[in-house]
């Protein structure tokens, strides 16, 4: 896997995942409690021994550059590294990324310069393990100019997502972006070609890309300066080379979930606390999903009822009741609080005890969540202060709400606490 180059598209503004991209690039958003979503294809990446990665990013790329400075350190004796690449504005070229396909072609300069012989494009919102270097010996193995890997889908999924048709011998043959009707049922395919067993193939007779590439490397440049306007993978370069050239698919039967909208990732976060054996697991020895060492102290907890959760560490938290969640790093909930259905995404650093009663005294509202609060079906992102005696419970059942002066959105009925706000005291929301 030495010959292979990396590259992890890190996404436009995510509009999508707005608030949680206020302040911050959409790969450096929070998951699990400790990790970003950059951790999981860079750790994808570590595991399978690929170490030439680079992040491409536009968009608010400050914290995601600080968390992958300080997180991947290769040794000085190997070539690996993981390096940020920020749209720039140049005499050649003043634009900003137009798309996954623009981004890279701005950078090919670059990536030409490595000795390698395959380039893997991968998407920085999504939540799989994967062993690439299976999917990169399948391009190999049938000599392909581009391999894509797809995941089966039943008759409920597929119209949501980009469909594609293969041959007898796993040759991409066909797409269609999102079919309905008829048009959906033109793209089944017999996925017993690409390994599902037959019961397998009858439940799930489409396949999807999962916005994942291997190209090789003198056929990526061919194809970016053939299709010069083009400025998606997906949408243009790909459909356009399925007469041309040789287009495998790889199927990757395992979970995986695309994390781009706030219910999506809300409802994956959530997932984690399954038992006994969650859709993805973080418990995985021989293919860990790496992140920053904090090194932390031990979660602290007094007379706390805390049922189908997970805990970061450094938290502090006082007689209160946490059912069905996730609570990041250096979590504080005080006495009387209950925590339901809510991702809490934590701190970034500590207030110490005289400065929590310095705040109370001068009517401000220490970090974390007050006493006598009540959440429910939420995301809490870092550095909130919710007040005493808040109810953020979606009273009214809304669905879709901007309540930015007030410091929350509301997504698919999640209310979305934005970061670094505070909720004042006896708010109902």
């Amino acid at each position: 896997m030495k010959r292979v180059l990396a590259i992890i598209l890190g996404g436009g503004a995510g509009t999508r995942l707005y608030p949680l991209t206020k302040v911050r690039a959409k790969p450096a958003v929070p998951l699990a409690g400790k990790y970003r979503l950059i951790d999981i294809p860079v750790s994808n990446c570590i595991n399978s021994e690929i170490v030439k990665i680079y992040v491409l990013t536009q968009f608010n790329s400050a914290s995601l550059n600080r968390h992958l400075a300080r997180t991947y350190n290769f040794s000085a004796f190997q070539e690996g590294f993981v390096e940020v690449l920020a749209a720039q504005q140049t005499a050649d070229n003043p634009q900003w990324f137009q798309g996954t396909a623009d981004a890279v072609r701005q950078y090919l300069w670059l990536f030409q310069d490595w000795d390698v012989d395959e380039y893997l494009i991968l998407s920085g919102d999504h939540l799989y393990r994967m062993d690439y270097s299976q999917f990169v010996r399948r391009h190999r193995e049938t000599n392909a100019d581009i391999t894509l890997s797809v995941v089966p889908v039943d008759e409920k999924k597929a119209p949501e997502l980009g469909l594609m048709k293969i041959d007898g011998a796993g040759r991409v043959v066909d797409f269609s972006e999102k079919p309905k009707g008829e048009a959906l049922k033109q793209m089944q395919v017999d996925t017993t070609i690409l390994g599902l067993t037959p019961e397998k193939a009858k439940l799930n007779p489409y396949i999807a890309s999962m916005g994942i590439y291997v190209f090789k490397k003198q056929v990526l440049a061919d194809l970016l300066a053939t299709h010069g306007s083009a400025t998606d993978f997906g949408k243009e370069i790909i459909p356009a080379s399925a007469s041309s050239l040789n287009l495998q698919a790889y199927l990757f039967d395992d979970y995986w979930e695309d994390i781009g909208t706030i219910e999506a990732f809300y409802d994956a976060n959530l997932a984690l606390t399954r038992q006994p054996q969650p859709p993805f697991s973080f418990y995985d020895e021989k293919a860990p999903i790496y992140t920053r060492g904090r090194y932390l102290p031990p979660s602290k907890l007094w007379n706390c009822s805390i049922t189908e959760s997970m805990v970061g560490e450094g938290c502090i938290l006082k007689d209160c009741r946490i059912h069905h969640s996730v609570l990041g790093i250096r979590s504080r909930v005080e006495s009387g609080a209950t925590v339901e259905d809510t991702l809490v995404m934590g701190s970034d650093f500590y207030e110490s005890l005289p400065e929590r009663e310095a705040s109370l005294e001068q009517g401000q509202i220490p970090i974390g969540i007050g006493a006598g609060s009540t959440i429910r079906r939420a995301i809490i992102d870092k550095n909130a202060r919710i007040g005493k005696n808040v109810m953020i419970i979606n009273k009214e059942n809304i669905e879709e709400a901007n309540r930015e002066e007030l410091g929350f959105y509301i997504r698919s009925g999640i209310v979305v606490v934005i970061k670094n706000r505070a909720i004042p005291d006896g708010t109902v929301i």
